[in-house]
């Protein structure tokens, strides 16, 4: 149970998230499979095993985790237009008369009725771990879209879920063009050899760099130039490292080999265990990571009236 990419978003209010009362509002709207005439469906699942009996809320120490999963019809559009332009010309050759825009949008809503039953099934979970102590709720998914979609059905059966995309005073592509231009970090960050550079100007450039010695001269060359980091492979301490965009999306989380074995030390031989173990260990790491890169960016924004 290692994130793999990280959207930060901070509690505005402070929330009691007792977990029985969660385990209850989350039962409401649990995952089911699409009807044959349904596009899409959205509910929350067990984080950890299968089965009814497994909670959906999983509970270590000050930490919740939750998911949820999305199943949807995947019907290509290139199907849908193949088919509505064939039904269309059946239709004007056999009725010698034009189709227009109504008609045609009434016919291709009927193709994909028809064909709903028969499409693929592409399901998708996304996980959210909740620190209510540190007033964080973290996303493992780098599409601000899939984290809106958990965080407003959670809202849904909550009722309120008063948070924010958590965002720091100093924009992160300054302080990484920075880090780049001056080879020197924050304490504990440290520049790997990938980047992205964009030239601010109106339809400029982007330079994507990877396995490449930042330091060196043509990096410097595309800074001197205008271009700014928008997109900074970064390790902290000897525990993480991570690919950090301008948007603040942590991304390509990787937990370096020294906190997985500590993770399957503890966690013993079940796999239940060695799951908890692993979330736990993650949530403490991130307790310390977040406040320093938040610190690193120049401190965290708070918005007036929060």
């Amino acid at each position: 149970m290692w994130f793999k990419n990280l959207l930060i978003y901070r509690l505005t209010q402070d929330l009691p998230f007792d977990a029985e009362a969660l385990e209850t509002a989350l039962a409401s709207k649990p995952a089911r499979p699409c009807a044959s005439q349904e596009l899409t469906t959205y509910g929350f699942v067990a984080p950890f095993g299968k089965g009814e009996d497994a909670p959906l809320v999983h509970v270590s120490g000050d930490f919740l985790l939750v998911a949820a999963r999305k199943e949807e019809r995947i019907l290509p559009g290139s199907v849908v237009r193949d088919a509505l332009k064939e039904k269309v010309e059946e239709i004007e050759a056999e009725q010698m008369r034009k189709v227009y825009k109504k008609e045609r949008d009434q016919l291709k809503d009927e193709i994909i009725q028809a064909f709903l039953p028969r499409a693929f099934i592409r399901r998708s979970s996304t996980f959210a771990a909740i620190a209510p102590k540190q007033g964080l709720i973290l996303v493992n998914s780098a599409s601000p879209k899939r984290a809106e979609d958990l965080l407003s059905t959670l809202r849904e059966v909550l009722g309120t879920l008063p948070v924010r995309p958590l965002t720091v005073k100093t924009a992160p592509s300054a302080i990484m063009t920075d880090w780049v231009k001056t080879q020197v970090t924050a304490e504990h960050f440290f520049v790997l050899d990938e980047c992205e550079l964009r030239d601010t100007h109106e339809d400029g450039g982007i330079v994507r760099c990877k396995r490449q010695d930042l330091t060196g001269e043509e990096i410097q060359l595309h800074l001197s130039t205008g271009k700014v980091v928008t997109q900074l492979s970064l390790a902290w301490q000897d525990k993480l490292s991570f690919v950090l965009d301008d948007k603040m999306v942590v991304k390509r989380l990787k937990f370096e080999d020294l906190l997985q074995d500590q993770a399957e030390q503890d966690g013993g031989e079940e796999a239940l265990g060695q799951l908890d173990a692993s979330f736990t260990l993650m949530m403490l790491t991130f307790g310390e990571f977040l406040p320093q890169l938040f610190e690193a960016l120049g401190g965290e924004e708070m918005p007036q009236g929060i």
